[in-house]
């Protein structure tokens, strides 16, 4: 299934066209074929949990469900490859596509970051002060409507 694009029109980085960012495997994923060339899911689910954004371990299967997704949405593509001695293997390799893939990727994680940091300085702060007065709201800018004439 295709992912629908961004339906926002924000100025910073949106997650919603990205997926799922259950425990960031896709970003990871995509680092690690633009590192490697290509590669096969094996080699790359013993690189994942060292690489891992979260400190969760990272499932095998959420490795191959993800790289089927990535497959069907054209962000990398595979062919089997049969060594002569051992099991076949898929091998993975990304594409133009998986690449603008990662960029966006960078993108919003960089965004989430800064966010997160954010987000982290204020706790502090209010952690080591206690609570903060109140901020007076203030009303939307509301727009002039059309008169009558």
């Amino acid at each position: 299934m295709r992912r629908k694009r961004c339906r926002h029109e924000w100025d910073e980085p949106c997650t919603c066209a990205l997926g799922h960012m259950y425990r960031f495997v896709e970003p990871v994923i995509l680092m690690l074929l633009k590192k490697k060339g290509q590669s096969y899911g094996y080699d790359l689910s013993n690189e994942l949990d060292r690489h891992a954004i979260t400190d969760g371990l990272i499932e095998r299967a959420a490795l191959y469900r993800t790289l089927r997704a990535l497959e069907c949405n054209g962000n990398v593509i595979s062919h089997w490859q049969t060594p002569s001695l051992g099991r076949a293997r898929r091998v993975y390799r990304l594409t133009p596509a998986g690449e603008k893939h990662l960029q966006n990727w960078v993108g919003v994680l960089g965004f989430l970051a800064q966010s997160m940091e954010r987000f982290a300085a204020e706790a502090r702060l209010v952690l080591a002060t206690g609570p903060m007065p109140a901020r007076r709201a203030i009303p939307p800018r509301v727009r002039p409507t059309a008169t009558a004439e």
